[in-house]
């Protein structure tokens, strides 16, 4: 029987062997965090401590009134040493919480096991959600608890949870499938609750047979939850393509996921939904993947949110290699950074160290039509054209072309024979296209 998959996509190395069989490592606390408040999709937060309070660990430390937000918590107990903007993955210093640990991890008053977890409503554990700051940690850092709320007249039939992992180097997600299956199987029963439906399917890439049967094992029983092996192909874990392998829907265009009755979380997050509503722990770690043939020990480490990028290469030995380039998230759709003094967020899935073997620059050539990235497009487009179009400045034309459509997998950039950043033109155009309709033109 062929596995589903999509049309389109590429095939990149997977570049998973120093990590994909590694453990993960709980990483000790590291002397000071320093904690953005805005880590997520929507409004960014507003200080609610001050320079000299103690903290412990689990406490809310920043929220906002917004429709659209999700507070961040202290990932360490300690003192609040300053209220300051900091550089960030973004490449914009934003306001952050420096917390100078005190080596204790001391939980907050309010971190113990909750009772009647059956006895929750739908609302009572979206807004459980909401508190916790939970976001999708696949990387848009969405916050969960508003993708659960359907607009009026629409409803969900199908809860998909993500567990591809498709971008190279990256193992973060395939580690907790196969360490903590029960724990994505019960935040799957709460999402599925939360959202009033009784049908999942958890998807999975088939080069990860070890996970697909942990997670088998731990939803043995209920059937209502189905463990789909997908085929092995880049971009398999975008929300779109996930939805059209696995149930054969189309997200219209300019649409969401809702919009054919789905909703999408990661793997990652269902095990903090597990741990915010069954353990009321906040999300205050994550996974991260270090990797790459810069790094001494590369490994999986389970990281308080806000530990420098620096530190948290300094536990895994250090580097054997000076790197070239330094990647936040994946080589497809991550970000380069410029500093390692830099912090963890709750989206921050890899830290990659790439050395200058690896990081070959070619000047770009004229296109030559060979359609290679129109071949290789999930969504569809012509990035070709788009890209054209944004180079000549003529941005009506690349809205007409859907660029808005685009999910900058990069997909066409890595096929492309002549080296054209496809990509980075088609994310001009949907600025400048974004940026219009603000001013209302």
């Amino acid at each position: 029987m062929a596995l589903r998959t999509f049309k389109g996509g590429v095939h990149p190395r997977y570049n998973k062997d120093a990590t994909y069989a590694k453990p993960i490592k709980s990483m000790p606390s590291p002397g000071k965090v320093v904690i953005p408040l805005h880590q997520h999709t929507g409004a960014p937060c507003e200080p609610i401590v001050k320079v000299g309070d103690e903290v412990k660990v689990g406490q809310k430390i920043g929220d906002s009134k917004a429709s659209l937000t999700a507070p961040v918590h202290a990932s360490v107990s300690g003192k609040v040493k300053a209220v300051m903007k900091h550089p960030q993955s973004s490449g914009v210093d934003g306001l952050s919480i420096v917390i100078e640990s005190d080596g204790l991890d001391t939980q907050d008053e309010s971190i113990r096991p909750r009772d009647n977890i059956e006895n929750l409503s739908s609302e009572e554990l979206i807004g459980i959600l909401r508190e916790a700051g939970i976001v999708g940690l696949g990387g848009a850092a969405f916050p969960t608890y508003f993708k659960l709320k359907p607009p009026a007249g629409k409803a969900f039939d199908t809860l998909l949870l993500n567990g591809a992992e498709c971008e190279p180097y990256l193992s973060a997600d395939h580690r907790l499938m196969v360490e903590r299956p029960s724990d994505v199987a019960a935040g799957a029963r709460l999402l599925m609750k939360a959202i009033g439906v009784e049908q999942a399917v958890i998807g999975v890439e088939n080069n990860k047979p070890d996970a697909i049967s942990a997670l088998r094992e731990a939803v043995r029983g209920d059937d209502r939850i189905e463990i789909v092996p997908l085929g092995v192909k880049y971009p398999q874990g975008a929300e779109k393509q996930l939805i059209w392998a696995i149930l054969g829907r189309e997200v219209p265009s300019g649409g969401l996921p809702v919009d054919v009755g789905v909703v999408v979380n990661n793997v990652g997050t269902a095990v903090a939904v597990k741990e915010a509503v069954i353990d009321s722990m906040p999300l205050v770690k994550r996974v991260v993947t270090v990797t790459g043939s810069c790094v001494r020990e590369p490994g999986n480490l389970m990281v308080p949110i806000g530990t420098l990028v620096s530190d948290i290469i300094d536990a895994c030995g250090g580097t054997q290699l000076p790197p070239k380039k330094v990647i936040i998230g994946g080589p497809m759709m991550g970000i380069a950074q410029y500093t390692t003094d830099i912090p963890v967020t709750k989206g921050t899935s890899g830290i990659l160290l790439l050395s200058a073997k690896e990081v070959v620059v070619e000047e770009p050539l004229a296109c030559i039509r060979c359609g290679k990235c129109v071949e290789s497009c999930p969504m569809n487009l012509m990035p070709l054209w788009i890209a054209g179009y944004q180079e000549a400045g003529r941005f009506d034309d690349c809205e007409r072309l859907g660029a808005l459509d685009c999910i900058e997998c990069g997909c066409c950039s890595f096929i492309c024979p002549s080296r054209r950043r496809l990509v980075q033109g088609i994310r001009v155009a949907k600025a400048e296209i974004r940026a219009r309709r603000n001013a209302g033109r």
